[in-house]
């Protein structure tokens, strides 16, 4: 591009001569070398927008990268605190296999105890039954042999023992506790002095009369008017008549109501017999 004339060489003129340019051509002058400055510029300028598009397009893709980078991050930890999570699950219901296997044997244990016990059971039954009615017959036979004392009262026991015997509605437990208990009645017959109104049969004959009954050794009795007084004979198994003892059998009496102190009693005592063995 040229800025002077064709006809103008300006390094064969003076510099008095340039600046002697008419007034008319220097905005011109001017013009040319801006328009000149701004056609020199405009390619820095296209490079430096491309370099900023450049920069742009490289942010975004870092931006666009990390966001993966954190979106990955995330996942795996998720992940891990699933898998932890399932870890903790895992032993837990581990554990809780571990206790429902103990119960389940010890339940199994228990389910073979219960039924070696009714087998058991079922055994004991077979051999208590035969033993207790045995039991019941034994009582029965030594009341009848043993002194006559309160009688109504020892028989009706065995009797409601052999009807309980026949029902079965009662346990063997129950069955068995009450001949233990009428057993226990009987021992305590033997060391214990007691004076009571009951029913003298002698012969054909039945009166009223007070018994006096020192454990089994001595059994006595005296009539309501005190004029008779007798002993059971043992050996004889009959009733005595003996007036000799009526001192003794008040005596006796008073004792055994509480209404004096123990003393020193005279009684009749059944002579030893021999062993026949």
């Amino acid at each position: 591009m040229r800025l002077f004339r064709s006809d103008t060489n300006i390094a064969n003129t003076p510099p008095e001569a340039v600046l002697r340019e008419p007034e008319t051509r220097r905005p011109a002058i001017i013009a040319a070398f801006v328009t000149f400055l701004t056609l020199a510029a405009a390619p820095a300028s296209a490079q430096l927008n491309q370099i900023l598009q450049a920069q742009a397009e490289v942010d975004r893709a870092a931006a666009q990268a990390q966001q993966e980078v954190d979106g990955i991050r995330d996942r795996t930890l998720d992940a891990k605190s699933r898998y932890a999570q399932a870890m903790t699950e895992a032993e837990s219901f581990e554990k809780y296999n571990e206790q429902l296997s103990a119960q389940v044997k010890s339940q199994a244990d228990e389910i073979a105890s219960i039924e070696q016990q009714l087998v058991d059971i079922e055994t004991t039954n077979r051999e208590v039954q035969p033993l207790m009615d045995k039991m019941v017959r034994a009582l029965d036979q030594f009341i009848a042999l043993d002194v006559p004392f309160l009688i109504e009262e020892r028989t009706a026991r065995v009797s409601n023992l052999k009807n309980i015997m026949a029902r079965s509605d009662v346990t063997i437990s129950e069955k068995y506790r009450l001949i233990l208990e009428a057993y226990q009645i009987e021992l305590e017959y033997g060391r214990t002095l007691e004076a009571y109104a009951g029913t003298l049969n002698a012969g054909d004959e039945r009166r009223t009369v007070e018994f006096v009954r020192l454990g089994r050794l001595s059994l006595m009795y005296r009539t309501l008017d005190g004029s008779e007084t007798g002993y059971w004979d043992a050996s004889q198994k009959t009733w005595v008549e003996d007036n000799s003892y009526a001192a003794a059998v008040e005596l006796a009496i008073r004792v055994a109501n509480q209404d004096g102190a123990p003393e020193l009693l005279t009684v009749p005592v059944p002579a030893p017999q021999e062993d026949q063995s």
